[in-house]
């Protein structure tokens, strides 16, 4: 365990305790040790090298000449190279550590792994990390990363040794809990190097969703889960009591997700529509660093490969580029490479999902299919979300009606009439009490112990069973075991001849972000991500997909077919609303609930007084 930054036990218990009856807290009072994750630790017995900065490492593997290769530069532009350099990051820590004390450890240890182990995530707020520790998940960390379960005759030899001096080993992967070689031996996939200029040491672990989990499982080991399936606090001044991810709240589940996913349980074929040049995708690797034929090394006699893995890590994030080079101009960032990552993010999120359109009666259904390995979108869940924007027009293509409008110039979505996919967390009444927060949808990260919302899209291989036993369950929205789709009905409107559909991804809302600027009390961080979110264009809104069908006839909620809304309509609700099975009930069902009530009633009531 790491050495106390540390409180007084009793002086910890009784300020929640206090906060508890009522009074309004600041702070909860955490120790850095609530935050502890097993593996390699930034002090103890165990010395590790330093870490080279992924500077040293373009000398090889950037460019010979005009030719660039596909590993530092595609690094460098992505949001890993970038992820201490994020100005959300930035303002979420600052929160973070408001709202528990030193909850920053847990933040740091993921976005900046060399400067959280060589001993500058103290203090939590980042303030003594250097400018090395920029480089976010450099080169070196990833290549220097364990196989935490030794495997006889694949891991390397050394691997025993390495992980007997680790102590305690992870439970599971995630939160950040890596092991690191202490020696500087990078490690990759290829059993054979020609000519490496450093020690290096072939790694089967780097091409498994494994490592890809220790970053993208994210837990909040502050509260255990309970018999009942709640989440309540730890002691605040100790570890987790199983440092079991799933026994903490779950923050992110994307490892998890793909876990339970048919891209895990075999591989799916993509079609091309992933994977560079392979068909078939499995792991985290397959999608994110996608193969191509070429060399990594410009060292005469280098091996040109059939399966180099791109080192793209595209996600959905193409907005954060445009404020990092506005705050890092004296960085030596390649604004091309920056830039050259969003457009890969825009076509990660162009084939992530296909809409397709049906008309039924008085709607037009939009399904929206989820081709990735995980829900959809997934990730770090707040401000994080997906919409539909339907317009209907009419023969003179004019928009008689929109649902799901957004505002460009004030970035406000129009929620109350469309279909958002998100996840949305919040504080139950114990929480409320001990920090003075009302109960209900929060975005206090590090302080939330309830799940709100979750209708995010499913994946291929999807079981309600699974997805439970890794606390990913859907909250708010029901998905049959296997449906990877999601499917939405829109009322049409009288003299509507044309409805286009599009879907849309934001990395984060209005809300979100002027949140981080609001309830900033530390620093100006928040200040900052807001000064560049206007800058930058409001977290532009990428489309992912459109399509558009043309309508066929229809009566708008006219069960007899004679052109209004009449008594003839009221007679035939009654019968559905006693019966609602068949097409003609469809007409009446306007809330999309599958059943005719009395909110559809009301509806039809209106209808009635305004055929």
């Amino acid at each position: 365990m790491r050495p106390a930054a540390q409180r007084n036990f009793a002086t910890a218990i009784l300020a929640l305790a206090t906060a508890i009856t009522g009074a309004q807290a600041e702070q909860v009072p955490t120790d850095i040790e609530a935050f502890f994750q097993p593996g390699s630790q930034p002090s103890g017995e165990v010395v590790y090298e330093s870490f080279r900065p992924s500077s040293n490492c373009q000398n090889c593997h950037f460019g010979d000449g005009d030719e660039v290769f596909v590993i530092f530069a595609n690094w460098q532009g992505s949001m890993m190279a970038q992820s201490a350099r994020d100005p959300m990051f930035h303002a979420c820590l600052a929160i973070a550590n408001q709202d528990a004390a030193f909850a920053g450890d847990l933040c740091i240890r993921c976005h900046t792994p060399a400067g959280w182990i060589q001993g500058r995530s103290e203090p939590t707020d980042g303030s003594a990390l250097i400018a090395q520790d920029l480089d976010g998940v450099s080169c070196s960390v990833c290549h220097r990363m364990v196989d935490p379960v030794f495997k006889p005759g694949i891991s390397p030899d050394v691997d025993a040794d390495i992980l007997a001096n680790i102590n305690p080993l992870p439970v599971s992967p995630g939160g950040g809990n890596f092991i690191l070689d202490p020696v500087d031996r990078r490690r990759g996939p290829y059993d054979f190097i020609f000519n490496a200029g450093h020690a290096w040491l072939p790694s089967p672990f780097h091409r498994s969703s494994e490592l890809c989990a220790t970053c993208h499982d994210v837990s909040n080991p502050v509260y255990e889960r309970q018999p009942d399936g709640t989440y309540g606090l730890t002691d605040l001044e100790h570890p987790h009591p199983t440092a079991d991810k799933y026994d903490m709240f779950p923050l992110e589940r994307t490892y998890s997700e793909w876990l339970h996913s048919a891209y895990a349980d075999g591989g799916v074929d993509a079609g091309g529509r992933f994977g560079g040049n392979i068909d078939v995708v499995s792991t985290c690797q397959d999608c994110h660093m996608p193969k191509t034929e070429g060399q990594g090394c410009f060292i005469p006699g280098t091996p040109i490969r059939t399966d180099l893995p791109s080192h793209d890590f595209a996600g959905g994030n193409a907005w954060a580029q445009d404020m990092i080079l506005n705050l890092y101009p004296d960085d030596n960032l390649v604004p091309e490479f920056l830039q050259a990552t969003q457009e890969r993010a825009i076509s990660m999120l162009e084939r992530a999902a296909d809409l397709t359109l049906t008309q039924q009666g008085n709607y037009v259904s939009a399904r929206v299919t989820n081709e990735t390995g995980h829900k959809l979108p997934t990730g770090y869940p707040e401000g994080r979300r997906m919409w539909l924007n339907t317009q209907l027009t009419n023969d003179a293509d004019q928009i008689i009606r929109e649902f799901g409008l957004y505002e460009e110039l004030s970035a406000e979505l129009h929620t109350t009439n469309t279909k958002v996919y998100e996840a949305k967390l919040g504080v139950d009444q114990t929480i409320a009490n001990a920090t003075g927060l009302p109960p209900g949808e929060s975005f206090h990260f590090v302080l939330n112990n309830v799940i709100i919302k979750d209708n995010r899209i499913p994946p291929r291989g999807f079981t309600n069973a699974a997805f439970e036993s890794v606390q990913a369950s859907p909250v708010g929205a029901t998905y049959a075991d296997g449906q990877h789709w999601d499917d939405t009905r829109f009322r049409l409107q009288q003299g509507a001849t044309t409805a286009t559909v599009r879907l849309y991804y934001q990395s984060a809302s209005k809300e979100y972000i002027t949140f981080l600027r609001d309830e900033n009390e530390t620093n100006d961080a928040g200040d900052i991500l807001y000064e560049q979110w206007e800058l930058t264009g409001k977290s532009p809104p990428v489309l992912m997909a459109t399509a558009t069908i043309d309508l066929a006839p229809f009566a708008n909620g006219d069960a007899d077919d004679n052109g209004t809304v009449n008594l003839d309509d009221y007679a035939a609700f009654l019968a559905c609303e006693s019966n609602p099975i068949g097409p003609s009930c469809e007409a009446f069902d306007f809330d999309d609930d599958t059943d005719v009530d009395l909110v559809d009633f009301g509806e039809l009531q209106i209808e009635l007084s305004q055929p």
